[in-house]
């Protein structure tokens, strides 16, 4: 009776073991940490698997880049190109804040797993503005402040929008990646060098599993989703594709 007592125990304390680490593994993430307004440190995303592998949010996304980017040589820098990293810079940030802000509204995972993917984007353009000696508009990083008055004046609307309703929100999401998309398309086409390309590119990735994860919310909420930056077209490709994954390597990737 004590032999099997004791197996008992041993077998209840191993599966406790087992939850215990299952439960870890769909919490927060290795990372540099959350970003601003987001209330949690030391976290950079969930572990695929619970809400972030059905939003699109790439956990090794900051990890894989810096180990890419590295192994590339930093070239000169041109005017545009120094303007057009800034600007990422801020404009993931707005990606960022705006879906905190609408993931505080509403309570919806969607919301908060891609705002902490954007986290990892911003810290990856964070890698080429310290590579290339560039100061940081994110310095001091506050919620929903920027330094270019321009994406101020667009977060302020996108989030007044998103409050409207949870559809007028998602489709807040969708029409921030779509923003995204075109503008890492210039960008791209501004560019030389092959670390600032490469990096774009893959953002540019990101941004169409995000876009695509909304999509698809929308969808459910049967709203249809009309392209605001890129073309008709490309957004059909994009809604057509399956989730991308691996990281690309080619500066000059077409979808």
């Amino acid at each position: 009776m004590k032999k099997l007592i004791l197996i008992v125990l041993v077998t209840v304390s191993l599966l406790a073991a087992v939850i215990a680490e299952g439960r870890q593994e769909l919490s927060y993430g290795s990372g540099n940490g959350r970003g601003a307004g987001m209330g949690r440190g030391n976290g950079q995303g969930r572990v695929a698997g619970q809400n972030g592998g059905n939003y699109g949010v790439d956990n090794r996304f900051r990890e894989d880049m810096e180990t890419m980017l590295a192994g590339l040589e930093a070239g000169d820098l041109s005017a545009a190109e120094t303007e057009g990293l800034l600007w990422m810079r801020e404009e993931e940030k707005l990606a960022r804040d705006v879906y905190a802000a609408l993931f505080e509204t509403w309570n919806m995972p969607i919301f908060e797993n891609i705002a902490m993917s954007e986290q990892q984007h911003m810290d990856s353009i964070k890698f080429l503005l310290d590579r290339y000696e560039l100061a940081d508009p994110v310095a001091v990083d506050v919620a929903g402040s920027f330094q270019d008055q321009e994406l101020q004046a667009l977060y302020d609307e996108l989030v007044a929008r998103g409050r409207e309703s949870l559809s007028a929100a998602l489709s807040v999401g969708a029409t921030i990646e779509d923003l995204d998309i075109k503008d890492l398309q210039e960008e791209i086409a501004l560019s030389d060098n092959d670390d600032i390309r490469i990096l774009y590119q893959n953002l540019m990735k990101g941004s169409r599993n995000h876009l695509r994860s909304f999509l698809r919310q929308l969808d459910r909420e049967e709203v249809e989703y009309e392209a605001s930056y890129i073309s008709a077209e490309y957004l059909e490709k994009i809604r057509s594709l399956n989730q991308e994954t691996a990281p690309i390597t080619d500066p000059d990737y077409r979808l």
